[in-house]
This record gives C-alpha cells, structure tokens and sequence, in this order.
C-alpha cells in the first residue's frame, strides 16, 4: 500500500512493513507520553510482542495493518487498523457483527496528524469491505477498549489504558458517536462491607452446597482453561464478546503466571460443578511504573524480587464470570459476594493491599453495577466506545 500525503503539509502516513519500522510504532508512545506522571509505561518487549505477528494470536484471526505518520521525516503519529473475523461472526445486536472494522494504537502529536491517521485507518477497512468502525480497541476486545474520558489524574492499574483527554476531542472531531462506557470501580478494601452482604456471605459460608476455592498452581494449565471456559460461557451474550481461541488460552495463562496467586483468584462450585470465577491480580502497574518500559540493566533484579513476594496498595479483578444458567439468581450475587469478601481477606493480610479496582463494567451491565453498588465502590475511570459509518 502506498503512502499517503497531507496536501495541506509534509504529513505522510505509511504501513509498517520492516522490523525497523516495528521498533518506530512502539517506540512513539514512549516520547509522546514521557511527562504524564499517570501514563504508565510497559514493557518494550511486551508492547513489542502485541504488535508482531506469530507472537500475539491475534493476529491467528484477524487481519492488521499498522501505519506510521511522518512530518519531515519525524515520526509524529501512529495508528492499528484491524478486521477481527472472530468479532464479525458475532451477532450484531452484541456491537460487533459483520461489516464492522476496528482501528486503536492511536497516538498523534497533533489534531492534523490525529484526523489523518483516522481517515487512513477508515479508508484501508472501507477497501476491505467494511461498512461500519468500532473504535478504539487496541487491538482486541480483551486488550485495552476504549478512550479514557475520565479519571486522567491517576495511573491505571494492570490490563488497563491511559490516553490524554485531548484524544477524545480528536475522535469525536473525525464524526464518531459513543457507542459503549466501561467503568471501572475502586474501592477501600481495609472496610468491612456491610451488613446485608457480610450476612449473605456468612450464609454461603454455611450451605453445604456451595464450596468457594483458590486455584491450583500445581495445575495452571488446567484451571486456566476451567476459568476460560467459565467466561467464554458467561460471557457470550455481554455486548462486544468475542470468543477466546485455543492460542490465545495458552497466551494468556503464559502472560498472566508470573503474577497469578493461588489466593486471589476463586472458583466456586455448587453442587460439585465449577461455576463461577473471580481473578484478582496484584497490580503490577505498581513496580512497572519506574522502569520506564525497560528492565536492564537492574530493573528486571527488582521485578523478579516483587514476583516472589509482592506487596501492593491496589488489587485489581479484571475478569470474573458466572455461567448462564445461574445468572440473574440469588445464587449469582450470593458467590460473587463470597469470592470477592475471601479475596479481599487474602488481600489485606498477606499482600498488604488498601485498595480494590474491578472492571472494566459495561454501563448498562445492572448485575455488575449492583454488585458493585452494594459494596460501596464507587466509578474512578471511564473508557468510551465509539462508532462511524463507513
């Protein structure tokens, strides 16, 4: 594809083909986002395994293309445009469906190059037979959805994102419409709940029907594709789902052993049956913030001393589930109560944690939001979702 000028300046936008190229895409966010005491930096080898086929399954089923901005031969702007087949085989009253693109990754020094890059990103998915954009996602669903419209004055926790405010102006500028807002909740977690929920967990505590458990590490592959299949099955009506593949379980209980603790991620069974989940992740944001993106040449020493035995203010639960044919019960909001109050117990005393996070939360998801209601957490940042018309 060939490369595309502004008329109204030097501004050029091109794929990314080489490695080189590769390097340049990743790097941008690093130069851009230096002075944002709440942009948290990853790290490079993993922002560079995101973006890099054979790495990221991903890329096993969806189509991509990346482009780089230039004005004077200085790299000012980046962009992922992206067809996820998975995500267009979902029915469409779900967000996604077929004849809807992606684009995400965006990161620009300017509203030009933003608008730019946009129209780029459009034009390549209305090649592609695209009709209609769901953006941003970068790059998956499962990944980093959304522009941040609030909660810019602290950094995120883990698995979440971080864009300046000015961003959203730039999208809705280029004639998108929000579609979706994700919230998440925080927390303090050294407060008992109240009342009514420490009763309705001290029930649980007493049915014999119900048994609440920490996984087996000694058995991580095997209860991460439990946990997995718990969420593909609880989650496939929610808006925006798209299924997890063979691969991307094998990825994710790769990325997310590291930080996976036996006591701050719950199954629970009634009846013997496994049907609900709750995965809490100490929230390694915390120590990666320093790095700078970088573990040498002494920072991986410090993060393999946290890994052993971490102590944070935050946990997070980015993923929790129960399976369709319990949800909208008693039943439901009674586990969901007695995994979070047991992790929360755990939290405290052996992590030394203060604060909870959990999300992100569809808007419109009532079970969540009561959940999250009744114990007195309370929205601390929203993502926005956005759509356009091809």
């Amino acid at each position: 594809m060939p490369a595309a000028a502004n008329p109204s300046g030097d501004l050029v936008i091109a794929p990314v083909s080489t490695k080189g190229e590769r390097d340049e895409f990743v790097d941008l966010p690093y130069r851009l986002h230096a002075t944002d005491p709440s942009w948290v930096p990853p790290l490079r080898m993993e922002a560079m395994e995101l973006v890099t086929p054979g790495k990221n399954p991903f890329f096993d089923h969806a189509d991509v293309q990346h482009f780089l901005a230039r004005r004077g031969g200085a790299v000012v702007g980046r962009i992922s445009a992206h067809i996820d087949h998975l995500a267009i085989a979902q029915p469409p009253e779900q967000g996604m469906g077929p004849g809807t693109g992606n684009w995400g990754m965006l990161e620009a020094t300017d509203a030009d190059v933003a608008a730019a890059l946009i129209a780029r990103a459009e034009a390549w998915l209305r090649d592609k037979g695209m009709t209609r954009v769901l953006a941003p996602l970068s790059m998956s669903i499962w990944e980093e959805p959304g522009q941040l419209i609030q909660g810019f004055d602290h950094p995120p926790t883990v698995m979440m994102g971080h864009q300046p405010e000015r961003y959203r102006g730039w999208i809705e500028g280029a004639g998108y419409d929000p579609v979706k807002t994700l919230y998440t909740y925080e927390l303090d977690i050294t407060k008992e709940f109240p009342p009514l929920i420490q009763r309705i967990v001290q029930s649980g505590e007493k049915n014999a029907r119900i048994r609440v458990r920490n996984v087996d590490r000694s058995k991580f592959d095997q209860e991460a594709r439990l946990i997995l299949d718990i969420l593909n099955n609880a989650w496939s009506d929610n808006w925006g789902f798209v299924p997890f593949t063979e691969r991307e379980i094998a990825y994710a209980g790769k990325k997310f052993k590291p930080i996976v603790r036996e006591d701050l991620i719950m199954v629970a069974e009634y009846d013997g049956e496994p049907v609900a989940f709750m995965m809490t992740l100490p929230d390694l944001n915390e120590v990666l913030a320093p790095m700078k993106g970088n573990l040498f040449p002494f920072h991986w020493i410090k993060l393999l001393a946290w890994l052993r035995k971490p102590r944070v203010r935050t946990m997070r639960v980015p993923l929790m589930g129960v399976r369709k044919h319990l949800q909208a019960s008693r039943l439901a909001s009674q586990l969901a109560f007695m995994m979070i109050e047991f992790i929360r117990r755990n939290a405290i005393s052996r992590y030394g944690a203060t604060r909870g996070e959990i999300g992100w939360i569809l808007e419109d998801n009532q079970g969540m939001v009561a959940i999250a209601d009744a114990i007195d957490s309370h929205v601390n940042k929203a993502y926005r979702i956005y759509e356009k018309a091809l």
